[in-house]
């Protein structure tokens, strides 16, 4: 059983890495997908959809972009108090790209530009002294084509 937890940029290719890679052995969570609600804060709902996959020993996918220690290590504490394997992917993608891509997304899917470059400012690369099992860094190769290899560990 795992939590993974997506660390990365909005367009920097995590949802669709999810569909094309993962999708067939994880569940999925995503604020992004979460309604709002006036009783539980989108948090609140995710928290309660990793405890129901984690409590039922199915492995789960966190897709957000998970920018900074705060953000990881909850994440982390969670998937340890229920004995999960922690892995943590890493999407290394410039911000410029994603404003790039993001631009082809339509609706709700699409952000501001500025969110991105918010975002990229308070994104931290992940180690594994945060408490990873396992780290991988990925990049688009193109049509939904993805090079990924794994993070080496350091003294």
């Amino acid at each position: 059983m795992e939590l993974i937890i997506f660390i990365g940029l909005q367009a920097s290719g995590k949802s669709t890495f999810y569909r094309t890679h993962l999708a067939d052995t994880h569940e999925y969570v995503s604020k992004d997908r979460l309604f709002k609600n006036k009783n539980y804060s989108k948090n609140e709902q995710q928290v309660a959809r990793i405890i129901e996959a984690l409590q039922a020993q199915r492995s789960i996918i966190v897709d957000n972009t998970n920018p900074t220690l705060e953000d990881r290590a909850a994440l982390i504490d969670l998937g340890r108090a229920y004995g999960a394997a922690i892995v943590g992917y890493y999407f290394e993608a410039p911000a410029k790209q994603c404003v790039e891509r993001n631009r082809l997304r339509e609706g709700k899917a699409r952000v501001p530009d500025k969110v991105i470059y918010i975002t990229a400012s308070r994104l931290t690369r992940p180690t594994y002294a945060e408490g990873f099992d396992q780290l991988y860094a990925v990049e688009i190769a193109g049509n939904n084509e993805f090079n990924v290899w794994a993070w080496q560990r350091t003294s």
